[in-house]
């Protein structure tokens, strides 16, 4: 009854037919035609119509009192809504692997919010693969393999996994020549990881070899592993991006830097939509231009 409702409305605050129908861009006739079906379906008759005015009905004034301002509630709830998707607005959920978030995307956010002041953020940091559609989650950053196809996703970079180890640890237990040697060696592992404790390497020729270790250490935390790791605790492998500062300033030591080891990528997924609210396109896009320069050459 909605369209009736307004095309009501309509004729009311133009005081005739024609008016009404010039503003709604429709014939005189439908116009008629609109009123007649709603009175039909009210079972009142609203307005009382002459050749020359039209006047309300005592059921058609307590009616349109009703319904004006209804409708102009109705009207500024569809405009707010469509807002959404012109100007980012409105509060963001985003899901994020705790310590790839706390690194590399939670120094973004104050240049993110200052671009769009009208976008509040909230980061939810859990490295575990969260469903999306429960917790309501515009957008999760995810690192490693993608196994949902249920879900769009954008790609954000690459990264290596480097064998690392502090010298004070190579110091005092030798270092590994081989890949075989780290079955000697005391291994820290991230919990969460595919294939944690099973170490893939390949030579410049293509030649390939997996090493099966022991997890002397296991941790579900990423930062927590470095630590432990610059800390003389063991040898870890952690994606480039984690240490690759620490790589530079000599406080962690690369092992076997000619061996190509797993790769993987960065991805920004989101629930498939045909219409993708403007806070969430806003911060994808977001990220993909901020992140670039770090992760283009991994």
């Amino acid at each position: 009854m909605l369209e009736e409702i307004r095309n009501f409305v309509a004729v009311v605050q133009a005081g005739s037919f024609t008016r009404a129908a010039e503003e709604l861009e429709a014939s005189r006739s439908v116009i008629s035609k609109r009123l007649s079906q709603l009175e039909d379906q009210l079972g009142v008759r609203l307005l009382n119509r002459t050749t020359r005015r039209l006047s309300l009905t005592e059921a058609g004034e307590q009616f349109y009192q009703a319904c004006s301002s209804s409708l102009g509630s109705i009207e500024s709830a569809v405009d707010e809504v469509r807002s959404l998707n012109r100007e980012p607005r409105g509060r963001l959920y985003v899901n994020l692997p705790m310590s790839f978030g706390i690194l590399h995307v939670a120094p973004l956010i104050p240049r993110f919010m200052a671009a769009f002041p009208l976008v509040q953020v909230e980061l939810n940091f859990d490295d575990r693969k969260v469903d999306m559609i429960d917790p309501g989650f515009d957008v999760s950053i995810r690192v490693g393999e993608l196994d949902d196809s249920s879900l769009a996703a954008r790609w954000l970079g690459h990264f290596q996994h480097w064998v690392v180890a502090s010298p004070a640890y190579l110091k005092a237990n030798g270092s590994p020549v081989v890949p075989q040697d780290l079955t000697q060696h005391r291994i820290a592992s991230f919990r969460l990881q595919n294939s944690a404790l099973e170490w893939s390497f390949t030579d410049p020729h293509g030649n390939s070899e997996v090493v099966t270790l022991a997890g002397d250490i296991v941790a579900n935390n990423s930062l927590a592993i470095k630590e432990i790791v610059l800390g003389g605790g063991g040898v870890a492998r952690m994606p480039s991006f984690y240490v690759e500062r620490e790589v530079e300033t000599g406080s962690l030591t690369r092992l076997f830097p000619a061996l190509a080891t797993t790769a993987g990528s960065m991805y920004a997924v989101f629930p498939k939509r045909e219409y993708m609210p403007a806070k969430t396109r806003a911060f994808i896009d977001f990220l993909v231009e901020a992140l670039a320069p770090s992760f283009e050459s991994h």
